[in-house]
């Protein structure tokens, strides 16, 4: 043969075993018509409507069934049917003997093989009457053997036939038409010569063909090779262009070529396959055929079942790998991409096999009723149950290891900056893509059906993290110079520069034209970076009409279209007008300066700012004189080099990656281990029913115990399922890279920070995911895995609590939000003992200045968070808090922590009231005011009273800084403890008041109102009594209008009225011998004792004249005199700076025995 006669010879090869067609006459195997059409004369049942060709049909009643004129009995054969319509319809083969009805159709009858089509698609039906087999593709795509051992035999054949209800439509293809999907039979022909071609050679002088290992095949072997491959493909490469022919043909060829195992190095067929592919085939058509197997596997890997090797999953991504690492690959969309990286989790365990890897299964066992954790040692059973679960654990994990492994490898192709060939390096491809993929997650927050899943995007960050410290970690060993891995940070000009989009996303000193507007001189001072004031204006006014175009229209969220597989850029993004994170220095003229250069009028040059796709790998890692995205580095910021520039912008992509969703998606996989602990709970409850129940209640004990069961089967599955997310999420490796994450963003705030006021071009997130990590690291992961084992853990809580305690106040930060989120974070830092310690750690200066900025008054700020960081410093805060718990009669896991008081931070807090005094006056004036008001309110807001602790906060100013309200060598003193007395006097009597409304609210137990008692309230007054009710302040107190001897009588249950009736309940400290010490409880009682001596010999007293007391109030005596008019008043009134009578403003006058006032 030769090379002329090869076309021919490859038709006659791929004409062989192919399907006949219904033209070519009475075929073998088949009775009927040539013409195959539907028989609408007696193949029928119900009532139809058929097209005039006899191949389209319409239901038109219950349920109808007709069949094609013609039969097949032996061979190959098969048909198409394009389905219209979204109802009931079954397609299949059918005999002669069918009897159908209106209830019963093909499929449902003996002898009868249907598929439920119900969907728009292309179905098509085929039979192997040699192999008795019927298969059923979707759109080209088989869906494998559906029936087998058909039956055959003598009077055995099959017609094609359909059953629909009313109203559905489809129409047949017999072989009239082309078929749209035709069968695979050509292409695993073509697919099986090409390998047989690269595994022969010529033997020249023996004149023979010789078998040879494909691994010796070059693409620059002998002609006569090469020329018949071109043969070959002119047939191979159109059929490579259809996408159902590359998923079920070509795919599973090459996932075929690796089913050997062994490296993929080792495989290099699947290489020289795609070196032809690019030799042999056009540019657009193998673009076209390798996107398409990459979706292909990228579905594959995504629907494959779980089994207990994971060897699906494995295989796909092996042959992803190898696809990668040949030196023309096509990267794809990160957004689709994502799915590799994700490994999911099984809803069903028996399924995922993980019933044979983990036989033995465990939960703690460790609690009793109400949930609190048992000292005792666990039994010699439960250390068995748990070693072996967590060998099990330990399988599981080694396995999915694999997986992470092969991702990585995939994630580091991508990464390569070394494969540029004749283009771009994949590194920027992929960061130029990676970067529209955060852009579209964090533009659309609106539209959650184009963001990419959050489950994702948890295993995307993990192998992310990995492969870029893999790549950080290389250059520094190239590069000694490189900061290494474990210290990397981001630095701070990239936040101000404009080399990165930050698409709309917020900085922490506000929007980014207000910021380049008010800080272009510290940029020109700082970054050396000028901008032109002609440009600056150009910017102001377009920031004007953008203002006034979103007046009217709120900008669009989630007009992301599918297009070619891929998300396309939603149009408001390419806006020229789109705003302000994106335009910063996107034209402006900019001058770079050496540090020493004096602020002259330099030389202008004009930076123009590419858009995401249209970077090159010089915008980004930067050339000769210029800096790339390191442009404008403040004299803050070392001059040493970090790493590549392109991992600075990756690494910042994972910060805000992990903002986008990761966090969240890590506090909801909690529920798991959470629904182990309730189950846990319910089946320990039900084992000492059964324990207690008597064994003459046999019912009782028979539900017992299929509760047991239920319990004991739900937990078994949850720990397994338990056991997959702690191997895949919540796994050591996890924490470490978490951990990494926010030591990234410490050290990232921490230079930045540094810049001065530049600091306010900090995205916010960055504080976010500071605060984030943290509590995720704290609260997520699982005991196993101790924050204490972490490397340089209390210096990482150290900075980060140097952080929170700088930030929670600093002026440069302007967002409301951000500042209730650092104020909530340093509430939570301050209520563990290991975090509070670390703000003990943070220098004097810091603490001081924490400490001032909690004292400064309430107006115009939140009080709430306050107060609970001032009173989880107290050292008496245990008292309510305990007892809050005892009340609330819920099982709650130490919600509220025990206290953990801060004797240093509480001494700071006192120097500073007691040497400013203004700051003192000022922040007790607040508190009272606040807790006025809440009184004032009483009905409504009682319940806040409990919540904000108001009354903590001023018993533990009372009792550090006593001074404030006793020296009344002070100016204020005297005005504040009359306020206070009169507080307290307020707070007894309307508490302790017997059958009112706050005694009734307390009985009543209202929802939401169950923790409130008299006790939180009473014990905080109690405080504050016994530390400043003695000597003159007892005066102060008995002097107020208000006060009421029995009503501080009742805090020890005495000076009831008899009227209550003996059988009721008075309230008593003596009662809460758990929470009040008897040395406590004592000086309580002398308190009570000397205010009952004070009241006596007060009564006792001249009563004072009435001439002489004030007539405005009428309790206190006349201690001040408005001049001119001499209008009289007590200093009670010494708020007002007004004459009560004529409203005028006066003049303010002070001797030492009296107040003299002009009006």
């Amino acid at each position: 043969m030769t090379f002329q006669d090869l076309p021919t010879h490859l038709e006659c090869l791929l004409s062989e075993g192919e399907i006949p067609d219904d033209n070519q006459g009475s075929a073998d195997g088949r009775l009927g018509p040539s013409t195959v059409v539907l028989d609408h004369t007696s193949g029928f049942e119900g009532l139809l409507f058929v097209d005039d060709d006899l191949l389209g049909v319409i239901g038109h009643s219950n349920f109808s069934s007709i069949r094609a004129t013609t039969c097949v009995f032996k061979g190959k054969w098969v048909y198409e049917v394009l389905i219209s319509s979204q109802g009931l319809m079954q397609i299949g083969w059918c005999t002669l003997n069918c009897r159908f009805n209106q209830e019963e159709g093909v499929g449902d009858t003996p002898d009868s093989y249907a598929y439920d089509g119900n969907r728009v698609s292309w179905t098509c039906c085929l039979i192997d009457l040699d192999e008795g087999t019927i298969t059923f593709c979707l759109n080209g795509q088989s869906l494998g053997t559906a029936f087998s051992n058909i039956k055959m035999g003598p009077g055995i054949a099959f017609f094609p036939a359909i059953s629909l209800s009313f109203k559905e439509s489809v129409a047949f293809n017999f072989g009239s038409r082309p078929l749209r999907y035709p069968p695979l039979i050509s292409s695993n022909k073509l697919l099986g010569y090409i390998k047989n071609v690269l595994c022969t050679a010529i033997d020249s002088q023996e004149e023979k063909l010789i078998e040879k290992s494909s691994s010796f095949w070059q693409l620059q072997g002998e002609p006569t090779v090469l020329v018949t491959l071109v043969h070959i493909f002119n047939h191979f490469a159109p059929l490579m262009c259809k996408v159902y022919l590359v998923e079920d043909v070509l795919m599973n060829f090459l996932l075929g070529i690796l089913e050997g195992g062994g490296s993929v190095d080792e495989h290099p067929l699947i290489q020289q396959l795609l070196d032809l592919f690019w030799l042999l085939m056009e540019d657009y058509e193998v673009s076209e055929c390798l996107k398409q197997l990459m979706m292909s596997l990228l579905r594959a890997y995504r629907f494959s079942p779980i089994i207990p090797d994971l060897g699906f999953q494995i295989h796909y991504l092996r042959l992803t790998t190898a696809i990668l690492h040949h030196e023309n690959y096509v990267t794809f969309d990160v957004l689709r991409s994502v799915v590799f990286f994700y490994i999911k989790t099984p809803l069903r365990v028996k399924e995922a096999g993980l019933e044979e890897l983990i036989p033995t299964t465990w939960w703690p066992t460790q609690f009793d009723k109400e949930v609190s954790r048992n000292t005792r040692e666990e039994s010699a059973d439960e250390r068995l149950r748990r070693r072996a679960y967590e060998r099990g654990c330990q399988r599981l994990k080694k396995r999915i290891e694999v997986v992470e492994e092969l991702q990585i490898q995939i994630l580091r192709l991508m990464l390569n900056s070394k494969d540029k060939g004749t283009g771009e390096a994949s590194r920027y491809i992929f960061l130029n893509k990676f970067r529209k993929f955060l852009q579209e997650n964090a533009s659309n927050r609106a539209n959650p059906t184009v963001l990419c899943p959050p489950e994702y995007m948890v295993c995307f960050l993990h192998r992310l993290i990995t492969a870029v410290r893999s790549y950080w970690d290389e250059g520094k060993k190239k590069i000694p110079d490189y900061v290494n891995s474990e210290e990397a940070y981001v630095p701070p000009q990239l936040f101000y520069n404009g080399k990165v989009d930050y698409f709309d996303l917020q900085r922490l000193g506000g929007l980014l034209s207000h910021l380049k507007k008010t800080l272009k001189d510290d940029l020109a001072f700082k970054a050396n970076i000028i901008i032109d004031p002609a440009e600056l204006q150009a910017t102001s006014m377009d920031d004007l009409d953008e203002d006034e175009e979103s007046g009217a229209a709120q900008r669009p969220f989630g007009s992301a279209t599918a297009t070619g597989g891929a998300l396309t850029r939603p149009s408001w993004l390419s806006s020229p007008t789109l705003g302000r994170a994106n335009r910063f220095l996107s034209t402006a003229a900019v001058s770079l300066m050496t540090p020493r250069r004096p602020l002259t009028p330099p030389e202008k040059v004009k930076v123009r700012m590419l858009a995401v796709e249209q970077r090159t790998e010089q915008d980004i890692e930067g050339s000769p004189g210029n800096d790339g995205l390191l442009l404008g580095r403040p004299l803050e910021e070392p001059d040493q080099p970090i790493t590549e520039k392109s991992l600075l912008e990756i690494l910042d992509g994972i910060v805000l990656m992990y903002n986008l969703s990761v966090h969240q998606q890590l506090g909801k996989m909690v529920v798991v281990s959470d629904d182990v602990h309730e189950y846990a709970v319910a089946l320990k409850d039900t084992e000492e029913k059964i324990a207690r129940c008597p064994s003459r209640r046999v019912d009782i004990l028979e539900e017992l115990q299929k509760s047991q069961k239920v319990f004991a089967e739900k937990l078994n599955h949850l720990s397994r399922r338990l056991a997959w997310i702690n191997a895949t999420i919540y796994s050591k490796e996890k924490m470490f890279d978490i951990y990494w994450l926010l030591r990234v963003c410490i050290r990232t705030i921490e230079h930045a920070d540094n810049t001065g006021s530049l600091f306010a071009f900090t995205p916010e997130f960055y504080l976010s995911v500071a605060m984030n990590s943290y509590s995720a690291l704290k609260n997520y992961f699982s005991s196993a895995n101790s924050m204490e084992d972490l490397p340089g853990y209390e210096d990482t809580l150290t900075q980060l609590a140097a952080i929170l305690a700088k930030h929670f106040a600093d002026p440069r930060i302007v967002g409301t939000d951000m500042k209730d989120s650092l104020m909530q974070a340093l509430a939570s830092y301050v209520c563990y003992p290991q975090s509070l310690r670390a703000v003990e750690r943070i220098s004097e200066d810091q603490r001081v200045a924490m400490m001032k900025n909690l004292l400064a008054p309430y107006e115009q700020r939140p009080w709430a968070q306050t107060n609970w960081i001032l009173v989880r410093l107290w050292r008496v805060s245990y008292i309510y808090i305990s007892y809050v718990l005892h009340l609330s009669n819920a099982l709650i896991e130490s919600d509220l922590q025990s206290p953990c008081p801060s004797h240093l931070l509480q001494r700071h807090m006192a120097e500073l009231l007691r040497q400013d005094k203004e700051m003192g006056a000022s922040f007790l004036n607040s508190v009272l005011n606040q807790l006025n008001w809440a009184f004032s309110e009483f009905i409504g807001m009682i319940q806040e009273v409990k919540n904000k602790i108001l009354l903590r906060v001023l018993e533990m100013t009372v009792t550090l800084v006593s001074e404030i309200f006793l020296d009344w060598s002070r100016p204020s003193a005297e005005l504040l403890l009359r306020r206070l007395a009169q507080l307290l006097n307020q707070v007894l009597n309307r508490v302790t008041a017997e059958r009112n409304l706050f005694d009734r609210v307390v009985n009543l137990r209202l929802p939401g109102l169950e923790s409130v008692d008299h006790y939180p309230i009473l014990v905080a007054v109690t405080g504050i009594l016994v530390c400043c009710v003695h000597g003159p302040s007892a005066s102060v107190l008995l002097s107020d209008p208000c006060f009421q001897l029995h009503s501080i009588q009742h805090l020890l249950g005495a000076g009831e009225s008899d009227v209550a009736g003996a059988d009721r309940k008075h309230f008593s400290l003596h009662a809460y011998k758990d929470y009040i010490s008897a040395e406590e409880a004592q000086k309580v009682g002398q308190m009570l004792d000397f205010l009952t001596d004070e009241s006596k010999q007060a009564a006792a007293s001249t009563p004072t004249s009435e001439e002489d007391l004030c007539p405005i109030c009428y309790a206190h005596s006349i201690s001040a005199i408005f001049k001119p008019c001499s209008h009289k008043s007590c200093k009670e009134r010494d708020l007002s700076k007004d004459c009560h009578f004529f409203k005028v403003k006066r003049v303010f006058a002070q001797n030492k025995l009296k107040t003299s006032e002009t009006c």
